[in-house]
């Protein structure tokens, strides 16, 4: 669109310079406004860009993650902070995790953006949080646009593929599967917590680590290589001495892990991927792989095909974006999985920025696609040190 507004007095002998005309350009999906200027007979064109943008977000139990893209897939800023989960980290918290992830996002821009909506993507649980409180602390950083909260499980899918219909499985401390059509969730199994469910989840399998552990010193259970793991990571020595009728050993062990909240029991589980040769050990990671297959068969839908996503520090090591799982888990769920196109991913922010796009009418191909996930790739290398 092109508007000509000529200075009044412009024309032959009023002046040097003159301002001719301003139109604005959406070329390339960048909203300019070009100024003409008009200099001893020549035509000069300044322009001012900004960009228009969303903001997308995935608030992580341990690591909130924040970028900025632009219609075209171009990433033009990436922030970190801290536990973005209300949770486990608290409101508090979590509401100072997400402001300081998105301003630096922000500050790392290299030019003014406006940003026309934000996206973040939760864990079930934080996503029913009230919804006015995030909007009210984004604002004070100057993000206008409308904010919406969508589910990790959504966010880890869309990382991993631009296809409508397919099902996820994320095992971290936690663990769940969902079925996801037309975009969006259409099933969910577990994702229950560590009372409940969480079945082959870090929590699941760190738990069953310290049960083998306390069964050994007692009697009740076979010798293990974990003893020792898991006595070390504690400072605890092992000693012919007893107390009580018991090894002292279990009585401190007793304390130390009684002094733990629930869900830091999944410290332990490395121990088991350390010590898979162990047979203790391996019965439990075993055992895991059983637990995740039941839980992605539960939301299993004969006839609706579509990759299988998998994400948590539990199928995929951290570092390793598109396909070092676990070798454990991974060749279980392997043999279960049949040929159905499996895809790894380390995170949802790449699905939460889909998501954003999608919400303003952005089709996301696949070489848009394919852009975000490069762009992303070079700016948390950055960000996070890894290479």
């Amino acid at each position: 669109m092109r508007l000509t507004a000529p200075l009044a007095g412009a024309g032959p002998g009023a002046g040097r310079d003159a301002f001719t005309g301003i139109r604005f350009s959406s070329a390339s999906r960048e909203l300019k406004l070009i100024l003409t200027v008009q200099c001893d007979g020549d035509h000069h064109d300044y322009e001012s860009v900004t960009m228009d943008t969303i903001l997308a977000m995935d608030a992580g139990g341990t690591t909130t993650r924040a970028l900025v893209a632009d219609r075209t897939g171009r990433v033009h800023g990436y922030g970190l902070a801290g536990s973005g989960n209300p949770v486990s980290a608290g409101l508090d918290a979590a509401m100072s995790s997400l402001v300081e992830a998105a301003s630096r996002a922000l500050e790392a821009c290299a030019q003014p953006v406006s940003l026309a909506s934000a996206l973040i993507v939760m864990a079930g649980a934080s996503s029913r949080m009230p919804g006015e409180q995030i909007p009210e602390r984004l604002a004070g950083i100057g993000v206008r646009g409308p904010v919406r909260v969508e589910s990790d499980l959504l966010g880890a899918f869309c990382s991993g593929t631009i296809r409508r219909e397919g099902y996820a499985l994320v095992a971290g401390t936690g663990s769940v599967a969902a079925r996801v059509r037309a975009g969006r969730l259409d099933a969910v199994a577990d994702g229950t917590g560590w009372l409940l469910g969480d079945a082959g989840s870090g929590y699941w399998v760190g738990h069953r680590v310290a049960t083998a552990v306390a069964a050994a010193l007692d009697g009740r259970g076979p010798e293990t290589a974990l003893t020792g793991a898991v006595l070390d990571s504690l400072g605890l020595t092992r000693s012919p001495v007893r107390a009580d009728g018991r090894p002292q050993v279990l009585l401190d062990l007793m304390d130390e892990l009684y002094a733990l909240r629930p869900v830091q029991l999944s410290r332990f589980a490395p121990l088991a991927f350390q010590l898979a040769d162990d047979d203790v050990a391996h019965e439990i990671l075993s055992d895991a792989a059983a637990a995740l297959t039941n839980t992605l068969a539960a939301v299993h839908q004969p006839g609706l095909d579509g990759p299988v996503v998998l994400g948590g520090g539990l199928l995929v090591r951290p570092g390793s974006p598109g396909g070092d799982h676990t070798t454990y888990l991974s060749r279980a769920l392997a043999t279960t999985l049949g040929d159905a196109e499996v895809v790894s991913v380390t995170g949802g922010v790449l699905g939460a920025a889909v998501l954003g796009l999608r919400n303003l009418g952005v089709e996301v191909d696949a070489e848009l696609f394919d852009r975000l996930r490069q762009d992303l790739s070079g700016w948390s290398d950055t960000a996070e040190g890894t290479t």
